[in-house]
């Protein structure tokens, strides 16, 4: 094998090797259970829309009841939030 063909070879099973390893990491971070958090929501920070927004990152204001944030399952209420919508979270500002 000339010295050029070893260089390519080694340097396609460097990037084959970075690939796979970054497969296994992402495969990781999405197997975690997340759930809608409501009340916790900083003005601009929300998920998606809500009654008086049109998308994500619309929110008016800090707390807002209808707005939410995914967070992992069971975080929400160590937060203050609920997971109804206009429930009665308990974050304070």
């Amino acid at each position: 094998m000339k010295r050029s063909d070893a260089t390519i070879a080694g340097a396609i099973a460097g990037l084959l090797t970075l690939v796979a390893g970054g497969s296994a990491y992402a495969a990781n971070v999405h197997c975690v259970e997340r759930e809608r958090c409501f009340g916790v929501v900083k003005a601009g920070q929300n998920d998606c829309s809500t009654a008086s927004s049109a998308c994500s990152g619309t929110a008016k204001a800090d707390f807002q009841k209808d707005a939410w944030v995914y967070l992992p399952k069971g975080t929400c209420g160590k937060l203050g939030g609920t997971l109804k919508t206009g429930g009665p979270g308990t974050a304070q500002k």
